[in-house]
């Protein structure tokens, strides 16, 4: 049985104090701006109030090293603060955002974590990652944008889509191609790139379910220095994995989160509701609902403890574990918010309830960090070799 430390679970009442004190009551806002073709996030204003609130309560860098001035918690403690984070329908999570930080703290030189690292922990930078393309999908064998050694400089052209956070970026990550015959097998490296590089223009602004953002990318003969590699040319590939499984563990979490909610909203309602002479409660298709909603939350949550308790024991290769919990979590928690919508009838599909913006989200969530389809052609390939 996994075992939480009684500090961490202290982190985690901590946590849920935040949300519902903090987030939770800026809900209102967000859903109103969502329902009007906004931003379903907060504003500017509201995100520099949690930030003062986050660093006063030192809940900031939770999981970065201590020589940057993080906490270096580890992963089974995080487990329990995105428990609660997903509680909520704002996308919000503790500065800095985790995935990205933990490909540079694993491969990036001393002058990129001075430059780059040091800042990004201290919340004075933001960061992007650039790994999508047109026509490529979730297949990294088919990426296009291509580096060309260039005496000290690399050479990029090519195409990105589908990337968050493009104008609050300081910097991106970028993976581009520097070996067409190895492709993703040795080919494919990391670049580090200045939001005002020359060559590097953002083509258009894509808007997405939930009232997100993504970006479309254009790099025309954008010139970087050979210091702006990211770890080894050809190897940008494995850091990247170790990026893509911090947030899978992430985004499992996050569904647990919403998934608790929805299934709470829909206990709540189905007491209250009576409907031709008995409570929504007293029905056997609710119970069953409710029932299947308890134990998927359940299975859902050991499998992200076990995994987190395997990568803070050492464990470097969670790649199946990460595949299983963002396949088995996003369509989970897809199909708890849908009976609780249903639990609620009309008013569960109004732009009132938080419900519908978590729906909108645990859609996105199946397709980003790689869609379902992918991760089970991963984990079937896996599984056969095991027993091949």
């Amino acid at each position: 049985m996994v075992q939480i430390a009684e500090e961490h679970r202290m982190l985690q009442d901590l946590v849920a104090k935040f949300v519902d004190e903090e987030l939770i009551p800026l809900e209102k806002n967000v859903l109103e701006r969502e329902a009007t073709g906004g931003v379903g996030g907060l504003s500017a204003e509201e995100e520099a109030g949690l930030f003062a609130k986050c660093k006063e309560l030192g809940l900031w860098a939770l999981d970065a090293p201590e020589e940057v001035g993080g906490a270096n918690l580890p992963a089974l403690a995080l487990v329990g603060v995105n428990f609660e984070l997903g509680r909520t329908c704002i996308p919000f999570v503790f500065p800095p955002d985790a995935p990205n930080m933990h490909m540079m703290v694993k491969v990036a030189t001393e002058e990129q974590k001075r430059k780059y690292l040091d800042p990004y922990v201290k919340g004075d930078f933001g960061s992007a990652m650039g790994i999508s393309e047109p026509g490529a999908g979730g297949d990294p064998a088919e990426m296009r944008t291509r580096a060309v050694k260039d005496g000290d400089h690399w050479v990029i052209n090519g195409r990105k889509i589908w990337v968050s956070r493009v104008p609050k970026a300081d910097f991106m990550i970028l993976m581009a191609l520097t070996d067409p015959a190895k492709k993703a097998r040795g080919g494919i490296t990391a670049f580090i790139v200045d939001k005002d590089t020359p060559g590097f223009t953002i083509e258009r602004e894509i808007k997405m379910l939930a009232g997100a953002r993504t970006y479309e990318l254009v790099f025309d003969d954008m010139r970087l220095h050979e210091s702006q590699v990211l770890g080894e040319v050809g190897n940008g590939f494995g850091p990247m994995q170790l990026r893509l499984t911090v947030r899978r563990l992430q985004i499992g979490a996050w569904a647990v989160g919403m998934a608790n909610r929805a299934l709470q909203m829909m206990c709540e309602h189905a007491q209250q509701r009576v409907t031709f002479g008995s409570r929504l409660a007293d029905k056997q298709n609710i119970q069953w609902w409710i029932a299947d909603a308890a134990t998927k939350i359940h299975a859902t949550k050991l499998m992200i403890l076990d995994a987190a308790e395997k990568q803070d024991a050492g464990n470097t290769d969670l790649r199946t574990e990460a595949s299983m919990i963002k396949l088995y979590a996003t369509e989970m928690v897809s199909e708890v918010l849908d009976h609780a919508m249903q639990t609620f009838g009309a008013m569960g599909m109004t732009k009132e309830l938080p419900l519908q913006l978590m729906a909108q989200r645990a859609r996105l969530m199946r397709i980003y960090e790689g869609p379902s389809e992918v991760h089970r052609m991963v984990i079937a390939r896996r599984t056969l070799r095991q027993f091949g």
